[in-house]
């Protein structure tokens, strides 16, 4: 029996997860604001369009 000898290369590959903190914040403060102008809305229908019907 021969013996093959096998020459494998290994690639390694580091992939590093950047974040971005301005993005994180800009997304949240938007989401914040949507959240503010939901329940402002939702307390102006309550407060003065419910009692009117």
């Amino acid at each position: 029996m021969s013996t093959q000898q096998r020459n494998i290369e290994v690639e390694e590959r580091h992939v590093e997860r950047k974040s971005d903190s301005s993005k994180v914040a800009a997304t949240f403060i938007k989401y914040a604001a949507y959240l503010i102008i939901f329940f402002g809305i939702l307390i102006f229908l309550i407060r003065y369009v419910f009692p009117m019907l």
